[in-house]
C-alpha cells in the first residue's frame, strides 16, 4: 500500500471520529418517540417545529443531530454522542422540552387529540447503529 493511500485510509478515520476531552468516539443512536395513544396528530408543521427544538436541545448538550424525520404519530431522531452521556436524561429533556414548546404552540389543535397536557408516550426505542446501518 502507498504511501499515499495510507494517509488517505487514516484521514477518512479520523474524520468519522468526535473528540470530547480526552477521547475519540463515533456512537450513533436511532430514537423513536411515538404519540401517546398513537394518535395521528403530527402535522408537517408539528414536525418542523420538533425537528428544529430536537435541533436545539442535540447542541445545548453537545451532541449532533444527524437526521431528522416522522410520521404523523411518530419520530424518529439519529444523532451522535459522547461516551459518558447519560441517554436516558437527554432523552427525558427531548421528551419534555419538545412536549412543551408543541403544545404551547399547538394547544387548541392538540385539544382534539388529548384531553391532557401530554403528548408523547411514556416509552421510547432507542438503538445503536453501526457503520454499515447509518441510514433511517
Amino acid at each position: 500500500m502507498s504511501i499515499e493511500k495510507i494517509f488517505i485510509f487514516i484521514k477518512e478515520i479520523i474524520l468519522k471520529l468526535h473528540t470530547h476531552f480526552h477521547c475519540a468516539y463515533n456512537l450513533k443512536y436511532h430514537l423513536v418517540l411515538v404519540v401517546k395513544y398513537r394518535h395521528k396528530c403530527l402535522t408537517e408543521d408539528l414536525l418542523k417545529l420538533a425537528e428544529t427544538t430536537c435541533k436545539r436541545i442535540c447542541d445545548n448538550w453537545d451532541f449532533d443531530m444527524i437526521e431528522f424525520g416522522g410520521e404523523s404519530d411518530h419520530v424518529h431522531i439519529l444523532f451522535s454522542a459522547y461516551p459518558s452521556a447519560d441517554l436516558s436524561v437527554f432523552i427525558n429533556n427531548i421528551k419534555t422540552v419538545s412536549s412543551r414548546m408543541i403544545r404551547k404552540e399547538h394547544s387548541e389543535y392538540l385539544s382534539l387529540f388529548f384531553s391532557k397536557p401530554t403528548l408523547w408516550s411514556r416509552g421510547y426505542c432507542l438503538q445503536s447503529v453501526g457503520y454499515a446501518e447509518n441510514k433511517m
